[in-house]
């Protein structure tokens, strides 16, 4: 169960690893309009690999504590009054973020600033930029760690793939072993064969010469009875 279960693993990181391997992994931070924030509302959007929307959103959640936001997580998550002060200074930050599947190993983020009845866009440059940074931050950060948790369980299917094929080597060599003493016992029995059978054929000619000598000595019992009822 063990090895058949491991083999699933190897699998299913193959099949990850390959896809990753294909092209490769570039984080870009975009602007677009997206459904946010109770409606439309200018976002950033970026690709998050190889996580899970539960878990961007949960890392994200994460961050967002520590700009001492208010949270909840109807609908994505919500930061209420966020102090961001490379963004907005002492001014707080209301930030919406939710996190779509695209396909497997790829996840749609998108961030929204609300900066206090204006959503963060293009038209504030130097405060755009810093969110940019954040988010991409992020994004590489999040992707690194979920490409970093692969690997180690990667690594960890190896270690008992490693283990399984020592276990492998160490049993060939126990048969090797019991191989060895298996023939030197048969070499060992096959010499006492032929042991016996040769004092089997010198056994046989023993009896025939005892039974001869048998035959003799009756005769001379025979003779000497005779010799002893002939006396009167």
């Amino acid at each position: 169960m063990k090895t058949k279960l491991i083999g699933v693993i190897t699998l299913f990181l193959m099949g990850v690893i390959t896809a990753a391997s294909a092209q490769k992994i570039k984080i870009k931070v975009d602007e677009s309009n997206e459904h946010i924030g109770n409606g439309k509302n200018p976002a950033l959007v970026v690709n998050i690999y190889d996580a899970t929307p539960d878990e961007v959103e949960s890392k994200w959640k994460s961050l967002m504590k520590d700009y001492k936001g208010k949270m909840s997580t109807s609908d994505g998550v919500f930061a209420d009054n966020a102090v961001i002060q490379s963004i907005n200074g002492n001014n707080t930050v209301d930030v919406y973020a939710k996190a779509e599947k695209v396909k497997d190993g790829q996840i749609k983020f998108i961030v929204a600033f609300d900066l206090g009845g204006a959503y963060l866009s293009s038209s504030m440059n130097d405060k755009l930029k810093e969110a940019k940074k954040i988010v991409n931050d992020f994004a590489i950060k999040t992707t690194k760690e979920a490409i970093e948790g692969q690997r180690k369980a990667a690594e960890k299917v190896l270690g008992n793939l490693e283990d399984d094929k020592k276990d492998l080597e160490k049993k060939q060599e126990k048969l090797n072993s019991n191989i060895e003493d298996y023939k030197a016992k048969i070499e060992d029995y096959n010499k006492k064969i032929k042991e016996a059978q040769d004092d089997l054929g010198k056994n046989k000619t023993d009896q025939e010469k005892k039974k001869g000598e048998v035959d003799a000595q009756k005769k001379v019992v025979e003779a000497v009875t005779a010799k002893e009822n002939a006396v009167e």
